[in-house]
């Protein structure tokens, strides 16, 4: 899930934004994160088929899917599950086009809307992936998939606030959701609350429906505050020890070749101490010019 937005810095940091941006992307693309919201019972039971659990499985079942569609263009089942697998091959204009030609033939379904706002989404169409994802249920059936997919979304826009009322409000229809405490952790990342981040995606990785996708999550976060036995550890759950080690590796080099994740961490360090230096020091009887001491945050 590539999430194109800016990481909140503060006064004094908008120098340091563009490449921490860059660096968080970069190594979110190495975490896995494809798409906006792969997940089964995403658009509803009726119509999707589980998606293979290993990318080998996933060209058969593209093609079975593309049979099914060729044979009638535009059908609701088959076009669904078709785009999906063409989204989940990184096909996404293909998945656009298969969509829209369902929303032809169904252009007030519900499902198909939420498809196809998931497909306009992955091929970067975002603005026009916001206005069908908002058709794609009603207040008295909502659809928790389709408002995770909006918060994608929003992320990716750079509307964190908004994208965080999205998932919070999903999460109250399905509660502990993995996918969608994956998204939200995700998304306390971009706007810079790394511990908070790491403390959802816990929870999110805790959960019995939860997959390789939402534990590598949690290890990019990890990596990221620089935990990285800890996320070598957990990338060893779905992969080799070497290429864990090697998964690790490449996000701490990212990490020490650009300045900017330290520079984020320096801004929250002074901004922590502010209070600190702004309080009168503390006269100290036996060693009156005794430095002051700052306890660092927890």
């Amino acid at each position: 899930m590539a999430l194109a937005a800016e990481i909140g810095l503060g006064a004094g940091g908008a120098a340091a934004r563009g490449a921490a941006v860059a660096l968080f992307l970069s190594v979110a693309a190495l975490g896995g994160c494809r798409s906006v919201d792969d997940v089964t019972g995403s658009v509803g039971a009726t119509a999707e088929a589980p998606l293979p659990t290993t990318d080998e499985a996933l060209p058969a079942y593209a093609e079975k899917w593309g049979k099914a569609y060729d044979a009638d263009p535009g059908e609701k089942i088959a076009s669904i599950n078709y785009a999906r697998a063409l989204r989940a091959l990184g096909r996404y204009p293909q998945a656009v086009a298969v969509m829209e030609s369902a929303g032809v033939k169904a252009p007030n379904d519900q499902e198909v809307l939420a498809a196809y706002g998931k497909a306009l989404a992955d091929n970067g169409q975002l603005q026009q992936a916001a206005t069908v994802l908002a058709h794609s249920y009603t207040p008295d059936r909502p659809n928790w998939a389709s408002m995770s997919a909006q918060g994608s979304v929003a992320d990716q826009l750079g509307d964190h606030a908004q994208a965080q009322e999205f998932y919070r409000a999903a999460l109250k229809i399905a509660p502990n959701e993995p996918t969608i405490l994956s998204n939200l952790g995700l998304s306390y990342a971009l706007t810079k609350q790394l511990p908070l981040a790491e403390q959802t995606l816990r929870q999110a990785a805790a959960q019995p429906a939860a997959d390789r996708r939402v534990r590598d999550n949690l290890a990019l976060v990890l990596a990221l505050e620089g935990k990285f036995a800890e996320a070598e550890k957990l990338n060893e759950q779905d992969m080799s020890a070497e290429a864990a080690a090697a998964n690790v590796a490449a996000v701490r080099q990212m990490i020490a070749q650009s300045g900017s994740w330290r520079e984020i961490q320096s801004l929250d360090a002074k901004k922590a101490e502010r209070p600190a230096r702004s309080r009168p020091p503390k006269t100290d009887a036996a060693s009156p010019s005794a430095p002051m001491q700052i306890q660092p945050a927890g």
